[in-house]
């Protein structure tokens, strides 16, 4: 039996993608290994959304080498949006590499790693109906299962490569979906995440994104229902309500706004103005109780002038986001913003990006206080880190919560009294 080695790059997609390899080349015959001294197959499975993260995938196959250098049968190839993405560049700048394999060819890959001596390859063909539906994952153990919904994206904001390395979207049927929740609740797992990367999008036929959700939330075992990432032209009323009815769905969503300024979202296309996003956020705080507001924002954008800038913290101000990921703006080779020139100094860059993580860690740490002497409940997901003899867990609102052990155990709901809190960090103690 050959033994696979995975190293993943990226986001809960690509970590979903791994599980979806390892699944499928497991009922091919292999067997996974932590360890790549011994892998007769390494594959980096990649992310190509930003430049800083594909650097980091280079690197690390320059390091990699040195075990086909020492085993000269073992393959080494790329995987993921990177692959797709950089597809000549690898092959030409790193002739190491014997496969690249995009994210709608894995269904190939064993028949593909059939011959260990035969000629590189590539496939990063997209398929618009692929979507692995019949492919269960091999997951790794734990408390929250992942399960992709939605593969590839229509949405083409300018500054975005999504589109051309994963394709267009389309939807997993529903009787895979719900099968592949059961069988979650049956080995255990309490939480469930839906992945898209428009995942409200979502439809098989007259099953829209909200009766998906209802659907979820009356299977047996599964406790706390969440989805990710959700964008704000695609949130329905019927989304809404079902957040606000279906007791499972977690009170916590992430709401990429990428900007304040409707000349920089006009810019990005991202197909909504300031004043509906406002809209969308107070009538999601309307119909669902203390939802926890989480954000993407971008700086530095190709046009984007001062009073962008301070109109996307404004925006921040506004909303009182519970956490956000900050970002100044990267070109993507291949995207319509990537043949814009640059507007924004890297210095300036620097500036506005360390401004809003000021901003966003003040609000998160105020957001984070109020919550003291308040009764939380915590999904326990392990060992605390950094505390000896302490746990750690989600609250419904995805805070992290740590507190004394006491003999919890993986998966045990616990209601928690928040005692102090960082911009990061609820410290509780269980009841």
């Amino acid at each position: 039996m050959r033994t696979v080695y995975i190293e993943t790059y990226g986001c809960q997609m690509n970590l979903a993608d791994t599980e979806l390899l390892l699944g499928h080349l497991g009922r091919s015959g292999f067997r996974r290994t932590n360890d790549p001294a011994v892998a007769d197959v390494i594959l980096v499975n990649t992310c190509a959304i930003r430049e800083h993260a594909e650097e980091r995938v280079v690197g690390r196959l320059g390091d990699l080498v040195r075990h086909k250098t020492r085993r000269p049968h073992v393959q080494l190839g790329v995987t993921g949006c990177m692959a797709q993405h950089l597809r000549d560049t690898v092959m030409t700048t790193l002739p190491f590499v014997d496969f690249i394999v995009g994210p709608d060819a894995y269904r190939r890959l064993p028949e593909l790693l059939g011959d260990p001596t035969g000629d590189p390859f590539v496939d990063v063909r997209l398929d618009r109906t692929e979507t692995y539906a019949d492919i269960a994952p091999e997951r790794e153990g734990g408390v929250r299962g992942w399960v992709t919904i939605m593969r590839g994206c229509d949405k083409f904001c300018t500054f975005c490569i999504v589109p051309y390395v994963r394709g267009r979207e389309r939807s997993v049927p529903a009787d895979a979906v719900i099968a592949q929740v059961r069988q979650l609740a049956a080995d255990g797992y309490r939480e469930v995440v839906y992945l898209g990367q428009t995942v409200n999008a979502y439809r098989d036929g007259d099953v829209d994104f909200a009766e998906l959700l209802r659907r979820t939330d009356a299977i047996d075992g599964i406790e706390r229902i969440r989805f990710t990432s959700p964008h704000p032209s695609d949130m329905t009323e019927r989304v809404i309500e079902a957040m606000a009815t279906c007791p499972k769905i977690c009170p916590q969503l992430h709401l990429p706004v990428q900007s304040g300024s409707d000349r920089v979202l006009a810019r990005m296309e991202r197909g909504y103005s300031v004043a509906t996003y406002l809209d969308l956020v107070d009538r999601l705080r309307g119909a669902v109780r203390g939802i926890a507001l989480t954000t993407d924002v971008i700086v530095g954008f190709p046009g984007e002038e001062e009073a962008d800038f301070v109109a996307t913290c404004d925006l921040m101000r506004a909303v009182g986001y519970d956490a956000a990921f900050m970002f100044k703006y990267s070109a993507r080779i291949g995207t319509k913003a990537g043949k814009w020139p640059e507007t924004v100094p890297d210095e300036e860059k620097h500036a506005r990006l360390q401004a809003v993580i000021a901003l966003q860690e003040a609000q998160s740490a105020a957001r984070n206080r109020t919550l003291i002497g308040s009764t939380v409940e915590v999904l326990v997901e392990g060992p605390a880190r950094r505390r000896d003899g302490w746990m750690v867990g989600k609250t419904r609102h995805f805070k992290t919560a740590v507190f004394p052990s006491d003999g919890r155990r993986l998966g045990d709901l616990v209601q928690a009294r928040v005692t102090d809190a960082t911009a990061h960090t609820l410290v509780s103690a269980a009841l």
